[in-house]
């Protein structure tokens, strides 16, 4: 059983929404959409991996930025949210306050940027030697 729901979920710093196959029904998902919303207006960085896009996208959060995601879902994106540009064939893309990457592995790739962002080059190189990922932190 989780501990918190949307009712009681402490302020978080960072929030990352997950994809895969429940983003395309979440998406959809009246109270997460309006919950997602306010805490955009808390958070210091919003995050999604993979089709986590589509549950920001349906927030309207994208809206007038550029953005990645599954390379499967490219073109729900581009047509779904015209409002948004598409970046394809890249791992992550940083809009400051939002950070969008593409599938699975390309979002160990976005939080390796975001260890960067906010604690070091050092510390991100030091993270992925220790965890034996090829990355090189730029």
């Amino acid at each position: 059983q989780p501990d918190y729901n949307f009712a009681n979920a402490p302020a978080f710093d960072i929030l990352i929404v997950p994809g895969g196959p429940g983003s395309r029904t979440e998406m959809y998902n009246k109270k997460m959409i309006k919950w997602v919303q306010e805490r955009m207006k808390t958070v210091d960085i919003m995050a999604s991996v993979c089709t986590g896009s589509l549950i920001l996208a349906e927030a309207e959060l994208l809206n007038g930025k550029t953005v990645t995601t599954h390379w499967n879902s490219y073109d729900r994106l581009e047509k779904d949210y015209p409002k948004l540009k598409v970046k394809r064939d890249i791992k992550f893309v940083d809009e400051g306050k939002i950070v969008t990457s593409g599938g699975i592995s390309a979002g160990i790739n976005m939080s390796f940027h975001l260890v960067k962002r906010l604690l070091g080059k050092e510390t991100a190189e030091h993270t992925a030697k220790l965890m034996e990922y090829d990355i090189v932190v730029e």
